[in-house]
Order: C-alpha cells, then sequence, then structure tokens
C-alpha cells in the first residue's frame, strides 16, 4: 500500500463517530459500545477488507450476523470502503441465501463460525464465494477516508420472498440516507439521551431507524430475537425512546401480561408499519403507551410515502376514518392509484386500484434484473407496490390488501384484511389470518383461522354471523378454524397467509383469476 492511502490521523467513518466520543453508540444485552470504540472497529473492517487496495469499486460483500456490534461495524464498513453491503438474514434457508449470493455476485460472505453450515458451505463452494469471520480479516493499515458519492451503489436489501424469489433491492448512498432521514419527518426531534430500540431484523423496517440514530448522537439498542416480555422490560427501562413494529409485534406486546403493570417513561415514537393494523390493536396499544405511535406506509422499494402522529391517526375526521388509514402523502412524496390492468393510467380520487409510490428514499431497481425492475417502475418513475388501495377526498390512504391475497369468490373482490379486522373485534381472539380455499360453488371462498386460548370455547357461527352483519353475507368466511398454536410469521413478523393456503390448494392453481 503506498503511504498516500495510509491514514496517519485517526479516521472518522461516520460523522457521530467522530463527534459522540464516550456517548454510547450501541448496546447488545449488558455490552455496550461508545462511538470511538464502534470507530476503531469500522476501522479494522474498512483496513482488513481493503487489505492495501485503494477501494472496493462497489464489490458486493455479504454478512450473515445477527443483530450484533460486528453487523453495526460491516454495514458502515463496507460502505465506508467503496464496497456494497449484503445484509443476509440470519433465518433464510440454505437455497434463499445460495439465490441471494448468485443474483447479487457476491465474492466474500462473513458469518460467524456458528452460522457456517455443511448446507451453506456446498453453496459457497459452488459459487466461489469466499466465508470468513470479523476477526479472520487481514490486520492491515487503516487508509484515509474515500471520497464517495452520493449515486454510488451502497446497499442491496433483499425483499422477503412470500411470492417468490427474492429479490434485490438496490440503493445508493443517497438514497438510503434519505430514507433514514424522511422517516423522522414527524417524529419528536432526539434528544443525546435516547434510545432507538430494536425488536425485529435490522436488515429489514427496524434498519431505517439505524443511521438518523446515529447521526443524532444517540445509541441503538439491539433484541436479537423478538420477545414481548424483553421487549416490555426494556421500554420500562428507559431503552426504548423510538422504536419499530410490524402490527403482529404490537399486537402481542400489549396483549401481554405485564403490559399494563409497567410505566414507560422514555417512550416517545413506535412506528407501527409492514401490514394492516386492526383497530382494536391500535386502540390497544394507545391505551397501554399512550400517544406515541405513529402510523406509515412504503415499503423495501420505497419508504416512506405517507405517514400520521398519534394526534391525527386517533382523531375524528368528517368523510374520513384515519383509525383505518395508513396515512397522508408526505409533503416531498408522490403517491397514485393506478389502474391494475394498465399501470400507467390513474384512477380517479375514491377509486380501487393499486398504489404507486415516489420518493426520494427510492431503489435505484432490482440489483441484476431488469425484468423484475420494468415490471415494477412505471416510464415515470412510479413503483408499483402490488398493494390495493383507495384515497378518500381528504387525502388519507386506506390499504386494502396485497393483490396476491386478493379473494375473487363469485366474481366479487374480498380483501383479506377486512376480514380479519372484523374477526379480531371478536372477544377472546388474539390472531387472525384470512385467505382463499378452493370452492366448487363459486371458485375460491374465505377461510378464517384464529388464534384462541381455548378452542372448545369459541363457535365459527358466530364469527360467521358477525362478518355477514357488519360487511355483507357475500363476504363472510365460509370456514372458520379455530387453534392455540400462534400463526405463522416471517422473521420480520408478517403472518404468512401462503403457508397456511398450502394444506387446501397444495400444487394446484392459487385462485381462479388474478395472480
Amino acid at each position: 500500500m503506498s503511504t498516500e492511502l495510509v491514514s496517519t490521523e485517526k479516521v472518522a467513518w461516520f460523522p457521530s463517530l467522530n463527534q459522540a466520543g464516550e456517548a454510547i453508540a450501541l448496546v447488545d444485552g449488558e455490552r455496550s459500545l461508545t462511538y470511538a470504540e464502534l470507530n476503531d472497529a469500522v476501522s479494522r473492517v474498512v483496513a482488513g477488507l481493503l487489505n492495501g487496495e485503494a477501494s472496493l469499486k462497489e464489490e458486493r460483500v455479504a454478512f450473515l450476523y445477527p443483530a450484533s456490534f460486528d453487523y453495526a461495524a460491516l454495514i458502515i464498513g463496507v460502505v465506508a470502503a467503496g464496497g456494497i453491503a449484503v445484509p443476509l438474514s440470519v433465518h433464510a434457508s440454505a437455497g434463499e441465501l445460495s439465490h441471494c449470493l448468485s443474483v447479487a455476485g457476491v465474492r466474500r460472505l462473513l458469518l460467524p463460525s456458528e452460522m457456517r453450515s455443511e448446507g451453506l458451505d456446498a453453496v459457497c463452494e459452488v459459487l466461489g464465494v469466499e466465508q470468513l469471520a470479523v476477526e479472520d480479516l487481514p490486520d492491515a493499515p487503516v487508509p484515509h477516508a474515500l471520497p464517495l458519492a452520493g449515486e454510488q451503489g451502497a446497499l442491496i436489501v433483499f425483499t422477503s420472498g412470500t411470492t417468490g424469489k427474492p429479490k434485490g433491492v438496490a440503493y445508493s448512498h443517497r438514497t438510503w440516507l434519505d430514507a433514514g432521514r424522511d422517516w423522522f419527518y414527524n417524529f419528536p426531534p432526539m434528544d443525546p439521551d435516547d434510545v432507538c430500540l430494536h425488536v425485529g431484523p435490522i436488515s429489514h423496517g427496524s434498519g431505517y431507524l439505524y443511521t438518523p440514530t446515529w447521526l443524532a448522537g444517540c445509541a441503538n439498542h439491539l433484541i436479537s430475537e423478538f420477545d414481548p416480555e424483553a421487549v416490555l422490560r426494556a421500554m420500562a427501562d428507559g431503552r426504548g425512546s423510538f422504536m419499530f413494529m410490524v402490527p403482529s409485534m404490537l399486537n402481542q406486546v400489549v396483549r401481554h401480561p405485564l403490559a399494563k403493570t409497567l410505566t414507560y417513561p422514555a417512550l416517545k415514537v413506535i412506528q407501527i408499519g409492514g401490514a394492516p393494523i386492526a383497530d382494536e390493536t391500535a386502540l390497544m396499544g394507545r391505551e397501554v403507551f399512550g400517544d406515541v405511535l405513529y402510523q406509515g406506509f412504503g415499503q423495501t422499494e420505497a419508504v416512506p410515502v405517507c405517514m400520521m402522529g398519534p394526534s391525527e391517526w386517533f382523531s375524528s375526521v368528517a368523510g374520513s376514518e384515519p383509525l383505518r388509514s395508513a396515512g397522508r402523502v408526505l409533503p416531498y412524496a408522490y403517491l397514485e392509484i393506478r389502474d391494475q390492468d394498465q399501470p400507467e393510467r390513474e384512477l380517479p380520487l375514491g377509486d380501487e386500484g393499486e398504489i404507486a409510490i415516489r420518493c426520494d428514499g427510492q431503489m435505484l431497481g432490482f440489483w441484476d434484473n431488469d425484468d423484475a425492475t420494468a415490471e415494477r417502475m412505471t416510464s415515470d418513475g412510479f413503483v408499483l407496490t402490488g398493494d390495493i388501495g383507495r384515497i378518500d377526498s381528504n387525502g388519507y390512504l386506506y390499504v386494502l390488501d396485497r393483490k396476491d391475497d386478493m379473494i375473487i369468490s363469485g366474481g366479487f373482490n374480498i380483501w383479506p384484511a377486512e376480514l380479519e379486522n372484523v374477526i379480531l373485534d371478536y372477544p377472546g381472539v388474539e390472531e387472525v389470518a384470512v385467505f382463499a380455499v378452493p370452492s366448487e360453488q363459486w371458485g375460491e371462498s374465505p377461510v378464517a383461522v384464529c388464534v384462541v386460548a381455548d378452542p372448545s370455547q369459541f363457535e365459527a357461527e358466530a364469527i360467521i354471523e358477525q362478518c355477514k352483519t357488519r360487511l355483507g353475507s357475500y363476504k363472510k368466511p365460509s370456514q372458520v378454524i379455530f387453534q392455540e398454536a400462534p400463526l405463522p410469521k416471517s422473521p420480520v413478523g408478517k403472518v404468512q397467509r401462503k403457508v397456511l393456503r398450502e394444506q387446501f390448494w397444495g400444487n394446484g392453481a392459487r385462485r381462479v383469476a388474478g395472480s
């Protein structure tokens, strides 16, 4: 390495890493890391990855670490070295990891020794991917900070793959920072003592709060596995000022016996997103935690687009139902309802169609997948979300459901989330999933699986009658199944309707029409 490339002074790889010094940057269980210590860890990663080279030149470097100190050092270190970070889910199968590594063109995969397996070893051997841990990186001189352009590639985040193989959503430095910044548009300001509590995988939604927290000189607190009691105790101990939850997480937390027995003195914001939320869950969350719930809408491909705080979410607005909406469009974002068959055509106000969005924190496209990018991005730069919704006269967005989950019964479109919200209002129903099953008479009909404490105490007819009364006869479920076991969920906490459907559909066609 030439002497011109080697730093003679300590390099601050992230602005606040140098400014905050001995303030706590990261907490993992009983361990903590100061900003200065995190900066040193990042320096070792940068030096080891470069190992004498001037830049990684947008090399894709993947890592398979749980939320941890090493993860934090890697996500900063890879991009600081001029590479593109590829965080992978620790819950992914060997087949999914193989797909992600292949699509991204990864040459190096960093992971702790305990994450290695025969299946992954075989995958990496076939793909020619080197496996190593952070501590295995070469001990090399620390280089100068590299000049990084805003449009340079920074991150590839793989979608969950619930409707197909995961796709790599590509971000530049600018778009990822914009996405993190814009989450905080409606939030109260961060103070130096605030803590961002991460209760889900930081490679997904919670990760958007990671960077703005550091820019503010605050701490990120990591919980490796979601556990309602652990989350509540961390919040009560002042270790959660800001946090992100999907609705199913909030539902479990507010129903825990401890929830109403504790106080949460530091809590400022619980950002809810990722899936439709039931009225009861939102109202219970407000009852337990106070006016700290914020509703938002976006997706990995473009986020955030809509937002509203508690004063608006739980208000009464003539002609609207804020409680059941995803909020209104943020001032720097764009949202339109498009014709499902002609996605370039915007529909009139009030019509139902596919939600199309555009914002600063938007993907560049799907990595190495021009066909998928063309399917999801319109000629005028909007991302087709795959979500069905409508906008009312006051500008509130209502997300009806995923396009893939729509039930077509006797020619009528039925959105599972609409049924689920009604069923969750029935006393004793803790969770519910509605999906389509084959019907000789109607083509498809909706079935509801309800999680309850004692199935013997519930009758399906009572649930069906409630749905019939509130939604109409054609929307009522044809069958209601009660069980004690929780519903299957993705690593980020979303209910996996597809898993429940499989036992009814098998290898047959998914539906009469549609996707």
